[in-house]
């Protein structure tokens, strides 16, 4: 097997993301790009909860009036777009030989059967 080596630029979450996901899976090199922006995300995740968690998350606005902390929504964006990042890779189900795209319903529908039993319902 080849080992794909960790992105430049990667910090502690992003690089372990990586290390699992290449050990447990095979990719092409277009799923390696894909994989390495899902581990840039993942690092920006870390570093905006580490600033969200010591700010105020309302805070005052230009002419005084409390507003959320841009760095919500900043954060919130970048999950959204790790998600369909990972949800491009395909990755498959532990029931299933290989990954399929799913809506992100459908995606949820099937992990929640899968860890509830209810394998084949």
């Amino acid at each position: 097997m080849t080992v794909n080596r960790a992105p430049a630029g990667l910090s502690t979450q992003g690089r372990r993301f990586w290390r699992e996901m290449t050990g447990e899976y095979r990719f092409s090199p277009g799923e390696l790009a894909i994989l390495a922006r899902a581990a840039h995300s993942l690092d920006r995740l870390a570093a905006m909860d580490a600033e969200l968690a010591t700010a105020d998350l309302v805070i005052e606005g230009s002419t005084g009036q409390p507003k959320s902390n841009p760095l919500l929504a900043s954060a919130d964006s970048c999950e959204r777009t790790f998600s369909g990042l990972i949800r491009d890779l395909a990755l498959p189900l532990p029931s299933e030989r290989e990954g399929k795209r799913r809506s992100p319903t459908a995606a949820m529908a099937a992990r929640q059967r899968w860890n509830t039993g209810q394998v084949g319902v």
